[in-house]
């Protein structure tokens, strides 16, 4: 359908307000909200994740894309919400205690957004005690994003897991973990189920979680 082609060209090039027109008239034109998420935006995304992994483009390329599919998006959501298209899954994202960084993060929330998965912000600096605290409300959370960009907050990244696994709800979570510090074998040593190295490939994990 060309119209979707126009929205994924458009949502890759990071032009906000052609993307927020063609939704409104792929809207207008009858075309099915879900249709437009999974075929316009989604499918977009995924392009641009793919070459953001792949080192063809860069940080600033991604978050003006990711900024044009959340716009379109935010049209979409009760448009779904009355189609009764449930979500991917849920999840909850943070930087961990003592870090401030948040551009990765915001990254990450918007690739997982574009998947379909919806997903709670907790911010950054956030204790462990506040993941666990989230999952603990959120019965039907089923995965846990934690980041941390600075070496010293490393242990920061340990502590949540373990305070996750002490509190009882570890079973019910998966953790995925990453920031330029992290490893796969840090991720393997402190228990997370998985370690992406950047946003594209964290929203293809992430998906994987709640499709596997």
């Amino acid at each position: 359908m060309a119209i979707l082609d126009d929205i994924s060209a458009a949502v890759q090039s990071g032009k906000k307000n052609d993307v927020i027109a063609l939704v409104e008239r792929a809207v207008d034109e009858g075309v099915a909200p879900d249709t437009i998420l999974q075929d316009g935006l989604v499918s977009a995304m995924d392009i641009v994740g793919d070459k953001f992994s792949k080192g063809d483009i860069f940080v600033p390329e991604m978050l003006v894309a990711a900024r044009a599919m959340s716009a379109a998006t935010e049209i979409l959501k009760p448009l779904l919400v009355a189609e009764g298209t449930e979500p991917l899954g849920k999840a909850c994202i943070g930087t961990v205690k003592g870090d401030m960084h948040d551009i990765g993060k915001n990254l990450v929330r918007m690739m997982l957004e574009g998947k379909g998965i919806e997903v709670i912000d907790l911010g950054v600096d956030v204790a462990p005690e506040t993941f666990v605290e989230c999952i603990r409300e959120n019965e039907d959370l089923g995965l846990v994003c934690a980041s941390a960009l600075l070496t010293t907050t490393l242990p920061a990244l340990r502590d949540t897991v373990v305070a996750i696994t002490e509190s009882g709800l570890r079973s019910r979570v998966k953790i995925l973990v990453g920031g330029a510090p992290v490893t796969q074998e840090y991720a393997d040593e402190i228990g997370a189920d998985a370690y992406t190295k950047d946003a594209g490939s964290a929203g293809v994990r992430a998906a994987q979680f709640f499709t596997e």
